[in-house]
Protein backbone atom coordinates (compact mmCIF):
# COMPACT_ATOMS: atom_id res chain seq x y z
CA UNK A 1 0.00 0.00 0.00
CA UNK A 2 1.30 2.89 -1.00
CA UNK A 3 1.79 6.54 0.89
CA UNK A 4 -1.35 8.09 -0.38
CA UNK A 5 -3.72 5.12 0.26
CA UNK A 6 -2.29 5.32 3.73
CA UNK A 7 -3.20 8.97 3.86
CA UNK A 8 -6.92 7.98 2.20
CA UNK A 9 -7.16 5.38 4.94
CA UNK A 10 -6.86 7.63 7.63
CA UNK A 11 -9.43 10.35 6.21
CA UNK A 12 -11.74 8.08 5.68
CA UNK A 13 -11.48 6.73 9.45
CA UNK A 14 -10.48 10.13 11.21
CA UNK A 15 -13.63 11.31 12.98
CA UNK A 16 -16.01 14.23 11.18
CA UNK A 17 -17.44 16.99 13.35
CA UNK A 18 -19.38 19.58 12.43
CA UNK A 19 -18.36 23.36 12.77
CA UNK A 20 -20.46 23.79 15.99
CA UNK A 21 -19.13 20.64 17.72
CA UNK A 22 -15.26 21.69 16.46
CA UNK A 23 -16.31 24.99 18.14
CA UNK A 24 -17.43 23.20 21.49
CA UNK A 25 -14.09 20.97 21.69
CA UNK A 26 -11.78 24.15 20.99
CA UNK A 27 -13.54 25.96 23.96
CA UNK A 28 -12.66 22.57 25.78
CA UNK A 29 -9.52 22.32 24.69
CA UNK A 30 -9.47 26.68 26.40
CA UNK A 31 -10.56 25.35 29.73
CA UNK A 32 -13.32 27.89 29.52
CA UNK A 33 -15.69 26.98 32.75
CA UNK A 34 -18.98 29.62 31.94
CA UNK A 35 -20.18 30.67 29.00
CA UNK A 36 -22.58 33.56 29.06
CA UNK A 37 -24.78 33.87 25.87
CA UNK A 38 -28.25 34.18 24.72
CA UNK A 39 -29.58 31.71 21.98
CA UNK A 40 -30.80 32.81 18.69
CA UNK A 41 -31.24 31.29 15.03
CA UNK A 42 -27.90 31.64 13.76
CA UNK A 43 -26.17 30.13 16.80
CA UNK A 44 -29.00 27.14 17.17
CA UNK A 45 -26.31 24.63 15.40
CA UNK A 46 -24.12 25.74 18.08
CA UNK A 47 -26.45 26.01 21.18
CA UNK A 48 -27.56 22.14 20.01
CA UNK A 49 -24.00 21.43 20.19
CA UNK A 50 -23.75 23.00 23.91
CA UNK A 51 -26.44 20.70 25.00
CA UNK A 52 -24.89 17.87 23.93
CA UNK A 53 -21.61 18.53 26.37
CA UNK A 54 -21.01 18.62 30.04
CA UNK A 55 -17.71 20.33 30.62
CA UNK A 56 -18.76 23.70 30.58
CA UNK A 57 -21.96 25.52 32.06
CA UNK A 58 -23.73 27.79 29.78
CA UNK A 59 -25.18 30.80 32.18
CA UNK A 60 -28.65 32.35 29.97
CA UNK A 61 -28.95 36.31 30.99
CA UNK A 62 -31.86 37.65 29.44
CA UNK A 63 -30.10 40.29 27.28
CA UNK A 64 -27.21 40.17 25.37
CA UNK A 65 -25.62 43.07 27.17
CA UNK A 66 -25.60 41.21 30.08
CA UNK A 67 -24.23 38.19 28.70
CA UNK A 68 -20.96 40.51 28.28
CA UNK A 69 -21.05 42.13 31.25
CA UNK A 70 -21.22 38.91 33.19
CA UNK A 71 -18.35 37.38 30.71
CA UNK A 72 -16.34 40.56 31.08
CA UNK A 73 -16.25 40.45 35.13
CA UNK A 74 -15.62 36.58 35.58
CA UNK A 75 -12.50 38.07 33.66
CA UNK A 76 -11.65 40.65 36.39
CA UNK A 77 -12.22 38.48 38.98
CA UNK A 78 -10.31 35.45 37.69
CA UNK A 79 -7.75 36.33 35.28
CA UNK A 80 -8.84 34.28 32.96
CA UNK A 81 -10.79 34.86 29.48
CA UNK A 82 -14.18 35.57 29.80
CA UNK A 83 -16.39 33.62 26.97
CA UNK A 84 -20.14 35.40 25.61
CA UNK A 85 -21.94 33.81 23.28
CA UNK A 86 -24.90 35.66 21.18
CA UNK A 87 -26.71 35.50 17.74
CA UNK A 88 -26.63 37.56 14.67
CA UNK A 89 -28.30 41.15 13.89
CA UNK A 90 -30.00 42.56 17.08
CA UNK A 91 -28.08 39.81 18.78
CA UNK A 92 -24.49 41.37 18.28
CA UNK A 93 -25.80 44.63 18.11
CA UNK A 94 -27.38 44.36 21.51
CA UNK A 95 -23.03 43.04 22.83
CA UNK A 96 -21.43 45.91 21.55
CA UNK A 97 -22.11 48.12 24.73
CA UNK A 98 -20.53 44.97 26.61
CA UNK A 99 -17.91 44.48 23.98
CA UNK A 100 -16.63 48.40 24.22
CA UNK A 101 -16.65 48.29 27.78
CA UNK A 102 -14.32 45.89 28.03
CA UNK A 103 -12.20 47.16 25.74
CA UNK A 104 -12.16 50.37 27.28
CA UNK A 105 -10.88 48.52 30.60
CA UNK A 106 -8.74 46.19 28.56
CA UNK A 107 -10.25 43.44 29.34
CA UNK A 108 -9.63 39.86 27.98
CA UNK A 109 -12.54 38.42 26.48
CA UNK A 110 -13.79 35.79 23.63
CA UNK A 111 -17.01 36.70 21.94
CA UNK A 112 -18.74 34.52 19.63
CA UNK A 113 -21.12 35.93 17.22
CA UNK A 114 -23.33 33.83 15.02
CA UNK A 115 -24.07 35.30 11.34
CA UNK A 116 -26.53 34.73 8.59
CA UNK A 117 -24.87 31.61 6.09
CA UNK A 118 -21.92 32.98 3.97
CA UNK A 119 -23.71 32.58 0.78
CA UNK A 120 -26.48 35.06 2.16
CA UNK A 121 -23.59 37.85 3.51
CA UNK A 122 -24.10 41.45 2.19
CA UNK A 123 -27.70 40.09 0.99
CA UNK A 124 -29.53 42.26 3.94
CA UNK A 125 -30.32 38.81 4.92
CA UNK A 126 -32.58 38.47 8.08
CA UNK A 127 -30.82 39.38 11.24
CA UNK A 128 -27.62 40.25 9.34
CA UNK A 129 -25.58 42.69 10.22
CA UNK A 130 -22.12 43.80 9.74
CA UNK A 131 -20.61 42.95 13.07
CA UNK A 132 -17.01 42.55 11.79
CA UNK A 133 -17.27 46.03 10.79
CA UNK A 134 -19.45 47.40 13.81
CA UNK A 135 -16.88 45.88 16.25
CA UNK A 136 -13.66 47.31 14.65
CA UNK A 137 -13.66 50.17 16.69
CA UNK A 138 -13.95 48.83 19.73
CA UNK A 139 -12.29 45.52 19.89
CA UNK A 140 -8.38 44.58 20.20
CA UNK A 141 -8.89 42.17 17.16
CA UNK A 142 -11.78 40.57 15.24
CA UNK A 143 -12.49 37.43 13.01
CA UNK A 144 -14.70 36.06 10.37
CA UNK A 145 -14.58 32.73 9.91
CA UNK A 146 -15.46 31.79 6.03
CA UNK A 147 -14.23 28.03 6.12
CA UNK A 148 -14.45 25.53 8.46
CA UNK A 149 -10.81 24.59 8.46
CA UNK A 150 -10.28 27.75 10.29
CA UNK A 151 -12.45 27.44 13.32
CA UNK A 152 -9.34 26.16 15.41
CA UNK A 153 -6.79 28.25 14.32
CA UNK A 154 -8.96 30.98 14.68
CA UNK A 155 -10.08 30.48 18.14
CA UNK A 156 -6.60 29.76 19.14
CA UNK A 157 -5.61 32.78 18.03
CA UNK A 158 -8.51 34.71 19.51
CA UNK A 159 -7.97 33.30 23.31
CA UNK A 160 -4.09 34.37 22.60
CA UNK A 161 -4.53 37.95 21.53
CA UNK A 162 -7.17 38.24 23.84
CA UNK A 163 -5.17 37.36 27.21
CA UNK A 164 -1.47 38.60 25.96
CA UNK A 165 0.03 41.73 25.75
CA UNK A 166 -2.50 44.78 26.75
CA UNK A 167 -5.67 42.67 26.83
CA UNK A 168 -8.27 43.55 25.33
CA UNK A 169 -11.85 41.17 24.03
CA UNK A 170 -11.50 39.54 20.66
CA UNK A 171 -15.14 38.89 18.79
CA UNK A 172 -15.37 35.74 16.20
CA UNK A 173 -17.61 35.83 13.72
CA UNK A 174 -19.54 32.57 12.53
CA UNK A 175 -21.56 32.24 9.40
CA UNK A 176 -24.15 29.40 10.20
CA UNK A 177 -23.71 27.38 7.33
CA UNK A 178 -19.94 26.96 8.64
CA UNK A 179 -20.95 25.78 12.18
CA UNK A 180 -23.22 22.61 10.05
CA UNK A 181 -20.33 21.84 7.53
CA UNK A 182 -18.37 18.75 8.43
CA UNK A 183 -14.55 18.09 9.32
CA UNK A 184 -11.81 16.59 11.56
CA UNK A 185 -10.81 18.77 14.32
CA UNK A 186 -7.23 19.07 15.73
CA UNK A 187 -6.84 21.91 18.27
CA UNK A 188 -3.52 24.07 17.45
CA UNK A 189 -0.56 23.54 20.42
CA UNK A 190 1.47 27.14 19.78
CA UNK A 191 0.15 30.01 18.00
CA UNK A 192 2.31 32.15 16.23
CA UNK A 193 0.98 35.82 14.61
CA UNK A 194 3.48 37.79 12.68
CA UNK A 195 2.94 41.17 13.28
CA UNK A 196 1.42 40.59 16.56
CA UNK A 197 4.57 40.16 19.38
CA UNK A 198 4.05 41.93 22.69
CA UNK A 199 7.07 43.05 24.57
CA UNK A 200 6.85 41.85 27.72
CA UNK A 201 10.52 42.44 29.25
CA UNK A 202 11.30 46.29 30.36
CA UNK A 203 14.96 47.39 29.33
CA UNK A 204 17.48 47.18 31.91
CA UNK A 205 18.86 50.52 31.27
CA UNK A 206 15.77 52.03 31.66
CA UNK A 207 14.54 50.43 34.97
CA UNK A 208 18.06 51.02 36.40
CA UNK A 209 17.54 54.85 34.97
CA UNK A 210 14.06 55.04 36.92
CA UNK A 211 15.49 53.59 40.30
CA UNK A 212 18.41 56.34 40.35
CA UNK A 213 15.39 59.12 39.68
CA UNK A 214 13.48 57.83 42.10
CA UNK A 215 16.38 57.39 45.13
CA UNK A 216 17.54 61.27 44.09
CA UNK A 217 13.85 62.50 44.29
CA UNK A 218 12.82 64.93 47.16
CA UNK A 219 8.95 64.10 45.86
CA UNK A 220 9.11 60.76 44.93
CA UNK A 221 5.41 59.41 43.55
CA UNK A 222 4.26 56.19 42.76
CA UNK A 223 0.47 56.46 40.51
CA UNK A 224 -0.70 53.04 39.85
CA UNK A 225 -3.73 52.19 37.20
CA UNK A 226 -5.66 48.93 36.15
CA UNK A 227 -2.46 47.19 34.57
CA UNK A 228 -0.79 46.38 38.10
CA UNK A 229 -4.64 44.21 38.65
CA UNK A 230 -4.83 43.22 35.46
CA UNK A 231 -1.18 42.16 35.22
CA UNK A 232 -0.87 40.43 38.49
CA UNK A 233 1.33 42.53 40.11
CA UNK A 234 -0.03 43.57 43.69
CA UNK A 235 2.99 41.59 45.22
CA UNK A 236 5.33 43.11 43.41
CA UNK A 237 4.16 46.57 43.38
CA UNK A 238 3.33 46.27 47.09
CA UNK A 239 6.96 45.22 47.54
CA UNK A 240 8.87 48.20 45.38
CA UNK A 241 6.47 50.97 47.44
CA UNK A 242 7.07 49.75 50.96
CA UNK A 243 11.19 48.79 50.27
CA UNK A 244 11.37 52.42 49.32
CA UNK A 245 8.95 54.02 51.52
CA UNK A 246 7.03 55.63 49.17
CA UNK A 247 3.74 57.31 48.97
CA UNK A 248 1.43 55.99 46.45
CA UNK A 249 -1.56 56.29 44.75
CA UNK A 250 -4.64 54.88 42.56
CA UNK A 251 -6.99 55.44 40.32
CA UNK A 252 -10.23 53.89 40.21
CA UNK A 253 -9.06 50.72 37.99
CA UNK A 254 -6.21 50.38 40.27
CA UNK A 255 -7.75 49.73 43.76
CA UNK A 256 -6.33 47.20 45.53
CA UNK A 257 -3.25 46.79 43.12
CA UNK A 258 -1.43 48.77 46.46
CA UNK A 259 -3.44 47.65 49.64
CA UNK A 260 -5.60 50.70 50.38
CA UNK A 261 -5.24 50.67 54.51
CA UNK A 262 -1.52 50.86 54.34
CA UNK A 263 -0.28 54.20 55.77
CA UNK A 264 1.92 54.58 52.65
CA UNK A 265 -1.75 54.79 50.45
CA UNK A 266 -3.21 58.15 49.79
CA UNK A 267 -6.00 56.43 48.04
CA UNK A 268 -7.87 57.05 44.60
CA UNK A 269 -6.69 60.54 42.63
CA UNK A 270 -8.45 62.01 39.92
CA UNK A 271 -11.78 64.08 39.44
CA UNK A 272 -12.71 62.88 43.32
CA UNK A 273 -9.93 61.05 44.26
CA UNK A 274 -8.52 61.97 47.82
CA UNK A 275 -7.41 65.42 48.50
CA UNK A 276 -3.86 64.26 49.48
CA UNK A 277 -3.74 62.10 46.70
CA UNK A 278 -4.47 64.92 44.11
CA UNK A 279 -2.42 67.62 45.77
CA UNK A 280 1.03 64.72 46.03
CA UNK A 281 0.47 63.86 42.04
CA UNK A 282 0.77 67.51 41.23
CA UNK A 283 3.52 68.71 43.69
CA UNK A 284 5.45 65.93 43.15
CA UNK A 285 9.21 65.92 41.55
CA UNK A 286 9.01 62.75 40.22
CA UNK A 287 7.01 60.30 39.27
CA UNK A 288 6.74 56.55 38.17
CA UNK A 289 3.25 55.93 36.40
CA UNK A 290 2.40 52.26 36.42
CA UNK A 291 -0.36 50.27 34.50
CA UNK A 292 -1.59 53.58 34.23
CA UNK A 293 -2.62 56.12 31.27
CA UNK A 294 -2.83 59.50 32.59
CA UNK A 295 -6.28 59.62 31.78
CA UNK A 296 -8.48 63.04 31.40
CA UNK A 297 -10.45 61.84 34.67
CA UNK A 298 -7.81 61.15 36.58
CA UNK A 299 -4.68 64.22 36.04
CA UNK A 300 -7.36 66.68 35.02
CA UNK A 301 -6.51 69.09 32.66
CA UNK A 302 -3.25 68.40 30.82
CA UNK A 303 -1.49 71.71 31.03
CA UNK A 304 -2.06 72.41 34.42
CA UNK A 305 -0.81 68.75 35.35
CA UNK A 306 2.80 70.15 33.43
CA UNK A 307 2.86 73.30 35.07
CA UNK A 308 4.53 71.46 37.72
CA UNK A 309 7.73 70.97 36.50
CA UNK A 310 8.54 66.99 37.41
CA UNK A 311 10.41 63.55 35.70
CA UNK A 312 8.06 61.01 34.49
CA UNK A 313 8.53 57.20 34.22
CA UNK A 314 6.41 55.36 32.53
CA UNK A 315 5.87 51.57 32.66
CA UNK A 316 3.09 50.14 30.51
CA UNK A 317 2.75 47.05 28.05
CA UNK A 318 1.31 48.89 25.29
CA UNK A 319 3.59 51.40 23.73
CA UNK A 320 0.73 53.52 22.32
CA UNK A 321 0.00 54.91 25.56
CA UNK A 322 3.01 56.00 26.63
CA UNK A 323 3.38 59.80 25.83
CA UNK A 324 -0.54 59.61 24.48
CA UNK A 325 -1.44 62.45 26.56
CA UNK A 326 1.70 63.55 28.70
CA UNK A 327 5.53 63.53 27.26
CA UNK A 328 7.39 60.83 29.64
CA UNK A 329 10.95 61.37 30.02
CA UNK A 330 11.91 57.84 30.95
CA UNK A 331 9.28 54.89 29.06
CA UNK A 332 9.56 51.53 30.14
CA UNK A 333 8.13 49.25 28.05
CA UNK A 334 6.78 45.88 29.23
CA UNK A 335 4.82 43.88 31.68
CA UNK A 336 4.77 45.57 34.71
CA UNK A 337 4.99 42.59 36.44
CA UNK A 338 7.90 42.04 34.78
CA UNK A 339 9.78 44.83 35.09
CA UNK A 340 8.50 45.61 38.84
CA UNK A 341 10.31 42.23 39.68
CA UNK A 342 13.23 43.74 37.79
CA UNK A 343 12.81 46.57 40.04
CA UNK A 344 12.67 44.61 43.05
CA UNK A 345 15.63 42.92 42.70
CA UNK A 346 17.89 46.06 41.69
CA UNK A 347 16.78 47.26 45.03
CA UNK A 348 18.10 44.44 47.07
CA UNK A 349 21.39 44.32 44.93
CA UNK A 350 22.26 47.52 44.50
CA UNK A 351 20.72 49.42 48.10
CA UNK A 352 20.34 52.62 46.60
CA UNK A 353 20.77 55.65 48.95
CA UNK A 354 17.76 57.65 49.00
CA UNK A 355 17.31 61.31 50.08
CA UNK A 356 15.72 60.30 53.28
CA UNK A 357 15.41 64.20 54.85
CA UNK A 358 13.74 65.22 51.88
CA UNK A 359 11.41 62.32 51.69
CA UNK A 360 10.29 62.52 55.18
CA UNK A 361 9.54 66.08 55.04
CA UNK A 362 7.11 65.29 52.00
CA UNK A 363 5.32 62.56 53.89
CA UNK A 364 5.03 65.16 56.44
CA UNK A 365 3.49 67.11 54.04
CA UNK A 366 1.45 64.13 52.70
CA UNK A 367 0.26 64.13 56.59
CA UNK A 368 -1.10 67.84 56.59
CA UNK A 369 -2.76 67.73 53.43
CA UNK A 370 -4.59 64.06 54.75
CA UNK A 371 -5.82 65.42 57.53
CA UNK A 372 -7.97 67.78 55.87
CA UNK A 373 -10.76 65.27 54.71
CA UNK A 374 -12.53 66.99 52.42
CA UNK A 375 -14.38 63.93 51.77
CA UNK A 376 -16.02 62.94 55.17
CA UNK A 377 -19.72 63.61 55.35
CA UNK A 378 -21.88 64.62 58.45
CA UNK A 379 -24.14 61.72 59.97
CA UNK A 380 -27.76 63.49 59.77
CA UNK A 381 -30.57 61.77 62.05
CA UNK A 382 -33.34 61.86 60.25
CA UNK A 383 -31.30 60.87 56.49
CA UNK A 384 -29.67 58.79 55.68
CA UNK A 385 -26.06 59.50 54.21
CA UNK A 386 -24.98 57.11 50.88
CA UNK A 387 -21.39 56.99 52.71
CA UNK A 388 -23.02 55.57 55.86
CA UNK A 389 -24.20 52.56 54.13
CA UNK A 390 -20.69 51.83 52.27
CA UNK A 391 -19.02 52.39 55.39
CA UNK A 392 -21.87 50.07 56.68
CA UNK A 393 -21.12 47.39 54.16
CA UNK A 394 -17.53 47.63 54.92
CA UNK A 395 -17.40 46.94 58.48
CA UNK A 396 -20.33 44.38 58.60
CA UNK A 397 -18.66 42.25 55.31
CA UNK A 398 -15.19 43.25 57.28
CA UNK A 399 -13.52 44.49 54.05
CA UNK A 400 -13.54 41.17 52.44
CA UNK A 401 -15.71 41.27 50.05
CA UNK A 402 -16.29 41.23 46.32
CA UNK A 403 -17.99 44.96 45.32
CA UNK A 404 -19.09 45.53 41.82
CA UNK A 405 -21.01 49.20 41.01
CA UNK A 406 -22.69 50.80 38.23
CA UNK A 407 -21.83 54.08 37.28
CA UNK A 408 -22.21 57.37 39.27
CA UNK A 409 -22.80 58.92 42.92
CA UNK A 410 -22.41 55.24 44.31
CA UNK A 411 -19.52 54.34 42.43
CA UNK A 412 -17.84 57.56 43.30
CA UNK A 413 -18.48 56.94 47.24
CA UNK A 414 -17.87 52.96 47.04
CA UNK A 415 -14.64 53.88 45.43
CA UNK A 416 -13.99 56.30 48.09
CA UNK A 417 -15.42 54.29 51.52
CA UNK A 418 -14.85 51.06 50.98
CA UNK A 419 -10.82 50.50 51.60
CA UNK A 420 -9.79 47.28 49.58
CA UNK A 421 -6.82 45.76 50.30
CA UNK A 422 -6.62 42.89 47.88
CA UNK A 423 -6.23 43.26 43.89
CA UNK A 424 -9.54 41.98 41.62
CA UNK A 425 -11.96 42.84 44.45
CA UNK A 426 -13.65 46.02 42.69
CA UNK A 427 -14.94 45.30 39.58
CA UNK A 428 -16.90 48.02 37.83
CA UNK A 429 -17.08 50.11 34.27
CA UNK A 430 -13.86 53.19 34.33
CA UNK A 431 -13.17 54.06 30.92
CA UNK A 432 -16.56 53.64 28.82
CA UNK A 433 -18.39 54.32 32.84
CA UNK A 434 -21.36 52.12 31.17
CA UNK A 435 -24.70 52.32 33.66
CA UNK A 436 -26.15 48.83 34.38
CA UNK A 437 -23.29 46.64 34.70
CA UNK A 438 -23.52 46.22 38.46
CA UNK A 439 -25.82 43.31 38.23
CA UNK A 440 -24.30 41.14 35.63
CA UNK A 441 -20.81 42.26 37.07
CA UNK A 442 -22.04 40.63 40.47
CA UNK A 443 -23.58 37.68 38.30
CA UNK A 444 -19.79 36.50 36.44
CA UNK A 445 -17.95 36.99 39.88
CA UNK A 446 -20.46 35.00 41.93
CA UNK A 447 -20.38 32.47 39.64
CA UNK A 448 -16.67 32.80 39.55
CA UNK A 449 -16.71 32.05 43.37
CA UNK A 450 -19.83 30.91 44.60
CA UNK A 451 -18.39 30.85 48.31
CA UNK A 452 -17.63 34.73 47.99
CA UNK A 453 -20.09 37.15 49.70
CA UNK A 454 -20.69 39.35 46.82
CA UNK A 455 -22.25 43.32 46.37
CA UNK A 456 -23.48 45.19 44.04
CA UNK A 457 -23.93 48.85 45.04
CA UNK A 458 -25.67 50.43 42.75
CA UNK A 459 -28.64 53.28 42.51
CA UNK A 460 -32.51 52.76 41.54
CA UNK A 461 -31.68 54.64 37.96
CA UNK A 462 -28.40 52.02 36.79
CA UNK A 463 -30.11 49.12 38.58
CA UNK A 464 -33.22 49.51 36.09
CA UNK A 465 -30.94 49.13 32.41
CA UNK A 466 -29.98 45.44 33.39
CA UNK A 467 -33.00 44.55 36.37
CA UNK A 468 -34.30 41.87 34.13
CA UNK A 469 -31.39 39.63 35.34
CA UNK A 470 -32.95 39.30 38.62
CA UNK A 471 -34.51 36.42 36.80
CA UNK A 472 -30.87 34.82 35.56
CA UNK A 473 -29.92 35.16 39.22
CA UNK A 474 -32.76 33.21 40.44
CA UNK A 475 -32.64 30.60 38.32
CA UNK A 476 -29.02 29.87 38.85
CA UNK A 477 -29.72 30.91 42.90
CA UNK A 478 -26.76 33.48 42.97
CA UNK A 479 -26.96 34.86 46.63
CA UNK A 480 -25.49 38.36 46.10
CA UNK A 481 -26.47 41.16 47.37
CA UNK A 482 -27.67 44.36 45.52
CA UNK A 483 -27.28 47.24 47.67
CA UNK A 484 -28.98 50.37 46.20
CA UNK A 485 -28.76 54.28 47.24
CA UNK A 486 -31.91 55.44 46.39
CA UNK A 487 -32.36 59.25 46.12
CA UNK A 488 -34.52 59.25 43.28
CA UNK A 489 -32.38 61.02 41.07
CA UNK A 490 -30.04 60.31 38.74
CA UNK A 491 -27.47 61.26 41.43
CA UNK A 492 -23.95 62.53 39.18
CA UNK A 493 -25.92 64.27 36.17
CA UNK A 494 -28.33 66.09 39.23
CA UNK A 495 -24.68 66.94 40.83
CA UNK A 496 -23.18 68.32 37.39
CA UNK A 497 -26.67 69.78 37.02
CA UNK A 498 -26.56 71.87 40.51
CA UNK A 499 -23.06 72.71 40.00
CA UNK A 500 -22.45 74.21 36.64
CA UNK A 501 -26.58 74.18 35.56
CA UNK A 502 -27.58 76.25 37.98
CA UNK A 503 -29.74 73.87 39.39
CA UNK A 504 -31.33 73.13 36.13
CA UNK A 505 -32.55 69.90 36.55
CA UNK A 506 -33.45 68.72 33.23
CA UNK A 507 -34.68 64.67 33.38
CA UNK A 508 -32.58 63.50 36.59
CA UNK A 509 -35.48 63.47 38.84
CA UNK A 510 -36.65 60.00 38.64
CA UNK A 511 -40.45 60.17 39.41
CA UNK A 512 -41.94 57.13 38.28
CA UNK A 513 -39.95 54.41 40.18
CA UNK A 514 -41.12 50.71 40.98
CA UNK A 515 -41.97 49.29 43.93
CA UNK A 516 -38.16 47.71 44.44
CA UNK A 517 -39.47 45.46 47.20
CA UNK A 518 -42.09 43.55 45.35
CA UNK A 519 -40.77 43.12 42.26
CA UNK A 520 -37.52 41.66 43.57
CA UNK A 521 -40.29 39.35 45.55
CA UNK A 522 -41.65 38.57 41.86
CA UNK A 523 -38.61 37.66 40.87
CA UNK A 524 -38.27 35.44 43.83
CA UNK A 525 -35.97 37.19 46.04
CA UNK A 526 -36.18 39.01 49.68
CA UNK A 527 -36.13 42.86 49.50
CA UNK A 528 -35.30 44.90 52.46
CA UNK A 529 -36.24 48.56 52.45
CA UNK A 530 -34.24 51.14 54.75
CA UNK A 531 -35.26 54.78 55.54
CA UNK A 532 -34.13 55.37 59.14
CA UNK A 533 -29.86 56.04 59.71
CA UNK A 534 -30.83 54.00 63.21
CA UNK A 535 -31.83 50.89 61.10
CA UNK A 536 -28.71 50.62 58.59
CA UNK A 537 -26.77 48.15 60.12
CA UNK A 538 -28.99 45.97 61.38
CA UNK A 539 -31.01 45.70 58.06
CA UNK A 540 -26.83 45.25 56.58
CA UNK A 541 -26.34 42.53 59.38
CA UNK A 542 -29.44 40.87 58.35
CA UNK A 543 -28.75 41.21 54.13
CA UNK A 544 -24.98 39.00 54.97
CA UNK A 545 -26.35 36.95 57.98
CA UNK A 546 -26.64 33.64 58.26
CA UNK A 547 -30.20 32.96 57.36
CA UNK A 548 -30.10 35.13 54.37
CA UNK A 549 -26.63 33.64 53.26
CA UNK A 550 -28.43 31.58 50.53
CA UNK A 551 -30.59 33.82 49.36
CA UNK A 552 -30.18 37.11 46.76
CA UNK A 553 -31.12 40.26 49.12
CA UNK A 554 -32.47 43.50 46.99
CA UNK A 555 -31.82 46.56 49.34
CA UNK A 556 -33.14 49.70 48.40
CA UNK A 557 -31.75 52.20 50.74
CA UNK A 558 -33.84 55.62 50.44
CA UNK A 559 -30.61 58.21 50.84
CA UNK A 560 -30.57 61.87 51.24
CA UNK A 561 -31.18 63.44 47.74
CA UNK A 562 -28.68 66.76 48.51
CA UNK A 563 -25.62 64.75 49.60
CA UNK A 564 -22.82 64.96 46.72
CA UNK A 565 -19.38 63.26 46.33
CA UNK A 566 -16.62 65.35 46.96
CA UNK A 567 -13.54 66.46 46.34
CA UNK A 568 -14.28 67.03 43.13
CA UNK A 569 -12.48 68.11 39.99
CA UNK A 570 -14.40 70.26 37.16
CA UNK A 571 -13.84 69.65 33.84
CA UNK A 572 -11.25 71.92 32.10
CA UNK A 573 -9.71 72.15 35.69
CA UNK A 574 -6.41 70.79 37.60
CA UNK A 575 -6.01 68.28 39.90
CA UNK A 576 -5.59 71.06 42.82
CA UNK A 577 -8.28 72.95 41.87
CA UNK A 578 -10.29 70.93 43.64
CA UNK A 579 -14.46 72.03 44.71
CA UNK A 580 -13.89 70.74 48.39
CA UNK A 581 -17.89 70.98 50.01
CA UNK A 582 -20.98 72.97 49.41
CA UNK A 583 -19.18 76.29 50.29
CA UNK A 584 -16.01 75.71 48.37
Amino acid sequence: MNQASITDQQDETTPQFTGAEILIKCLHAENVQFVFGYPGGAVLNIYDAIYQQDQFEHILVRHEQAALHAADAYARATGKVGVALVTSGPGATNAVTGIATAYMDSIPMVVISGQVPTYAIGEDAFQECDTVGITRPCVKHNFLIKDINDIAPVMKKAFHVAATGRPGPVLVDIPKDITATLNQFEYPETVEIRSYNPITKGHSGQIKKALKLLSEAKRPMVYTGGGVVLGNASEELTQFVRSLGLPTTSTLMGLGGFPATDKQSLGMLGMHGTYEANMAMQECDVLIAVGARFDDRVIGNPEHFLSRPRTIIHIDIDPSSISKRVKIDVPIVGDVKSVLADLNTLIETEKPVQNTAALADWMQQIEAWRGKRFSDFVLDNKLIKPQQVIKTLYEVTKGDAWITSDVGQHQMWAAQYYPFDKPRRWINSGGLGTMGVGLPYAMGVQLAYPDAQVACVTGEASIQMCIQELSTCQQYKLPIKVITLNNRYMGMVRQWQEFFYENRYSESYMNALPDFIKLAEAYGHVGIQVTNPADVEDAMKEAFGPKLKDRMVFMDIITDQSENVFPMVPNGKGLSEMITGKNS
